[in-house]
């Protein structure tokens, strides 16, 4: 099929924005003629209309993923000597939001198959510190959230579902973000559902945590804020310092928090994206439908998907023991295509001290030695899935 100078990219968003260029540029217009730009109906209106798809209660809106999941781990009582389990096969935000409210990650390894959480190995990691757990639904997959939940009710522990890479993505016929106590999304831009910018937010049925979040993402003021500071510390909730005559006091601080606010413009480019989410993710899977019947390489492993799951494709990853050779037989082949991770948590250089090593987590290990993600987005075009699969298939060792 193609000239050399016709690269295949991995993701390519530019194409989803020309598919929706006119609606996306009218919003964004309206948005800068209002002159709101911070906290108004967008913001809003986004909020209800992601916490209505993703079938929970509460949606709050945050500067990003990784904000997410700190001020989740904040809103359930976090804090500096507890532990919290989490797997050893994900972005670093993370363990690095775990860090960052001064706890410890523990690390458990994934599933060799499905590569999600090994839920299999959560128990012998709790320890009397241990007080939440942090599922990641990895590159479109969901965990096993029904025997982690059982898990989290025995010990009775607190469950962050992280979401980023899981926007549409169901368990047993529950999205994602509503199965834990608190769940967390990232809209980077190249995500199934993604800003054009950075952007977050985290979903809950939980009243307490989802006011306790929206004062910690601006400031730990006003209301929430105040709400937080008391809830939080296991004040009398009926029994506030200051009494505002349920005015949001702006300049009144009643905790550390963060300035972490989804803006007016990423509202409302969600706004129009999600209404296409689903559709977007159908393609998705219909391209993944033809990676899975048609790469035939014996080299190539392809990705396993539970029965329990509906995968939303964030990203396609297949595994090779000669990875390096085949990447950069498809690179000379315009074939663009990443590596979801390089090194799994439990080695990354900042963590040395928590005492891991090679051959701790076997699997996370061969994921991150031997995974390749192959170029998936909703907008590639037949011809193009075909000239992936025909030069795959053509790889010798």
């Amino acid at each position: 099929m193609n000239d050399k100078n016709d690269i295949i990219t991995l993701m390519n968003i530019s194409r989803q924005y020309d598919s929706i260029e006119n609606e996306v540029n009218k919003v964004v217009l309206d948005v800068l003629k209002s002159g709101k730009y911070i906290m108004g109906e967008n913001v809003q209106q986004f909020e209800k209309e992601f916490a209505q798809y993703s079938g929970v209660k509460y949606a709050i809106s945050v500067g990003n993923g990784t904000d997410a999941l700190v001020i989740a781990l904040k809103a359930i009582g976090i804090k500096a000597g507890d532990e919290v389990i989490t797997c050893a096969m994900s972005f670093f935000a993370t363990s690095e939001a775990i860090s960052a409210v001064g706890a410890t990650p523990v690390f458990v390894d994934c599933d060799k198959d499905t590569y999600v959480l090994n839920s299999k190995e959560i128990e012998e990691r709790i320890t009397l510190k241990t007080k939440a757990i942090i599922p990641i639904h990895l590159y479109g997959q969901c965990a096993n959230m029904d025997e982690i939940n059982l898990i989290a009710q025995k010990f009775n522990l607190k469950v962050i579902e992280d979401s980023a890479q899981a926007a549409g993505c169901e368990f047993n016929g529950k999205k994602a973000g509503s199965m834990g106590d608190i769940g967390c999304f990232s809209f980077f831009p190249t995500k199934n559902l993604g800003c054009a910018g950075d952007g977050g937010i985290i979903t809950t049925n939980n009243e307490a945590y989802a006011r306790i979040c929206r004062g910690l993402r601006v400031h730990g003021s006003g209301l929430d804020g105040q709400f937080a500071y008391h809830k939080l510390n296991n004040l009398d909730l009926n029994q506030y310092d200051i009494d505002f005559d349920g005015n949001q006091p702006k300049y009144f601080n009643f905790m550390i928090g963060y300035n972490s606010r989804l803006d007016e413009i990423q509202a409302a480019i969600l706004r129009v994206k999600l209404k296409y989410l689903d559709e977007w993710n159908k393609k998705r899977k219909k391209i993944a439908h033809k990676y899975d019947t048609m790469i035939t390489n014996k080299h190539i492993c392809l990705p396993y998907v539970a029965n329990t799951n509906k995968h939303i494709y964030y990203v396609y990853v297949i595994k090779c023991d000669k990875r390096e050779q085949l990447r950069k037989y498809l690179a000379d082949n315009s074939i663009t295509t990443g590596i979801y991770f390089p090194i799994p948590l439990h080695l990354q250089e900042v963590y040395k001290e928590l005492g891991y090593k090679i051959g701790d987590m076997p699997n996370a290990e061969s994921l991150s030695n031997n995974s390749l993600a192959i170029p998936m987005f909703a907008e590639l075009t037949d011809k193009e899935v075909d000239y992936i699969i025909d030069t795959i298939n053509k790889f010798e060792v």
